[in-house]
C-alpha cells in the first residue's frame, strides 16, 4: 500500500440540523453525481473517491454544505445513502451505517443488502471489515477523538470504503478517517487511505502505526500469559509515582530505560506522565480472561474480541513496553471550490435556482445515457478534462 494521504483541516463541531430544503436537494445532487461516476467509471471509482479526504471535502462543498463544519461528513453520507437508496441494485453500489444509532445498524444493513441483491456469501466478510475499521479507530488509535459516525460503502465484487468521524469535546473539533478496502494490506498496520482533522489535543497512542509492530506482537503474546500475571503487572505500574522516577544510570551494555509517554528520556530517567493513565486492573482482568480463553491468532482478531476497548489496548501496550521493551508509536496519524455556496452563507449563501439547475442537468444527462444518448455526459467529461489540463478548478 502507498503512503497515507494526510493533511490538516480544522472541522469545528456544529450543532443544529441541515435545513430540509437543502437536504432534499443534497439527496438529489449527491445521488446524481454518484450515478454519473458509476456510469462513467464503475462503482469502484466512487469507492476510491469516497476514500479520498480531499475529494470528499470537495464533494460536500459542491452539495452546498459548510466546508468548515463537522456536519459535512454526517450530512453528506446521510444524503448519499438516502438519495441513492432506490438505485443501489442498478448501480451495484450499496451503503450502510451513518451517525450514532445508525452506525450500530451497519452489520444488519450489510446483511439485508446481501440478501436483497444476492450477495449473501460476502456479507460476513464485509461485516468483519466494518467492525475492524471501527475498532481500529476507536481503540487502536487513541488520539482523543471518539467515534460517532461510521459509513460503509461496498459493491457487488466485495470492494468497500469507510468514512467515519470522531469528535473531541475538549477542543470542540472533529476528525475524519477514510479507508479503502483494496488498499488495506493489514488492518493494524497503516491501514488508512487518509485522515483529515486538527492535530490531536493531547498525547497519542497509535497501535495502528507501522512503528508499533513490536508492541502489537508483544501485546498479543501477553494474551497467552496467565491473566493474573498481567493484572499484577498493571497494579505495579499503577503504584508508580508520577511525573518522573529516577533510576540507576544504565551500566555499559545494559538496556536503556524506557519512556512510557512522549519523547525518549535521558539515559538515567524513566519518564511517567501525570496523571498516569493505567486502567483499573480489576475491571480489565475479566477481559484478559476472555482473551486467554480465545487465544486470538493476530492483533486484528484481538481487537474483535468482545469487551476489548481502548482501556484493554492501552493496558496491554503498557505492560508490553515494560516487559518486552516494545514501545508503541505515539505519532498522530493526521497531517492534511465551491459551486453552490454554503448552508451558513460561507463563502456565499446557497443559490437555490443554480442548485436546482445543476440537479436537472445531471438527471437529464443520466436519463439520456440510459437510452444510449450520451452526448451530455460526454460533454461534461470533456469539460472536466479541459479544466484539469488548464488548471481551472471546476
Amino acid at each position: 500500500m502507498g503512503a497515507v494521504r494526510t493533511g490538516s483541516v480544522d472541522s469545528p463541531l456544529h450543532g443544529g440540523h441541515c435545513p430540509p430544503w437543502l437536504f432534499a436537494r443534497m439527496k438529489l445532487l449527491s445521488a446524481a453525481i454518484a450515478e454519473v461516476v458509476c456510469v462513467e467509471f464503475g462503482p469502484r471509482e466512487l469507492l476510491c473517491r469516497l476514500a479520498d479526504p480531499v475529494w470528499f471535502q470537495a464533494f460536500g462543498a459542491v452539495l452546498g454544505f459548510d466546508w468548515h463544519s463537522s456536519g459535512l461528513t454526517t450530512v453528506v453520507c446521510g444524503a448519499l445513502k438516502e438519495g441513492a437508496a432506490a438505485r443501489q441494485g442498478e448501480l451495484g453500489l450499496f451503503f450502510a451505517g451513518g451517525k450514532g444509532a445508525a452506525s450500530r445498524r451497519t452489520p444488519a444493513e450489510i446483511a439485508a443488502a446481501g440478501e436483497r441483491y444476492g450477495l449473501p456469501a460476502q456479507a460476513a466478510a464485509l461485516q468483519r471489515c466494518s467492525r475492524l475499521a471501527a475498532k481500529v479507530d476507536s481503540a487502536a488509535v487513541q488520539d482523543g477523538f471518539q467515534l460517532y459516525q461510521h459509513f460503509f460503502a461496498f459493491d457487488r465484487a466485495g470492494r468497500w470504503a469507510v468514512v467515519q468521524q470522531g469528535l473531541c469535546a475538549a477542543s470542540a473539533t472533529a476528525r475524519r478517517y477514510h479507508w479503502l478496502g483494496e488498499a488495506v494490506a493489514d488492518f493494524v498496520d497503516e491501514p488508512h487511505a487518509g485522515v483529515a482533522g486538527p492535530p490531536a489535543p493531547g498525547p497519542v497512542l497509535n497501535l495502528a502505526a507501522h512503528a508499533s509492530g513490536a508492541a502489537r506482537e508483544a501485546s498479543l503474546a501477553l494474551t497467552r500469559a496467565a491473566p493474573a500475571e498481567v493484572a499484577r503487572d498493571l497494579a505495579l505500574l499503577a503504584r508508580l509515582e508520577a511525573p518522573a522516577a529516577r533510576v540507576r544510570p544504565a551500566r555499559a551494555g545494559a538496556p536503556m530505560p524506557l519512556s512510557l509517554f512522549g519523547d525518549p528520556p535521558a539515559p538515567d530517567t524513566l519518564v511517567l506522565a501525570r496523571p498516569h493513565p493505567v486502567p483499573n486492573p480489576d475491571r480489565i482482568e475479566p477481559v484478559l480472561q476472555r482473551l486467554y480463553a480465545r487465544r486470538p491468532e493476530d492483533y486484528a482478531a484481538l481487537l474483535l474480541v468482545p469487551g476489548v476497548g481502548p482501556a484493554t489496548v492501552r493496558a496491554l501496550a503498557m505492560v508490553a513496553e515494560v516487559a518486552y521493551g516494545a514501545a508503541p508509536a505515539r505519532t498522530d496519524p493526521v497531517r492534511y471550490a465551491f459551486a453552490h455556496g454554503g448552508k451558513d452563507g460561507h463563502p456565499f449563501p446557497v443559490r437555490r435556482p443554480l442548485y436546482d439547475h445543476s440537479v436537472q442537468v445531471l438527471q437529464a444527462a443520466l436519463e439520456r445515457a440510459r437510452v444510449g444518448q450520451r452526448e451530455q455526459l460526454d460533454a461534461l467529461r470533456r469539460l472536466g478534462q479541459w479544466g484539469a489540463e488548464a488548471g481551472v478548478p471546476l
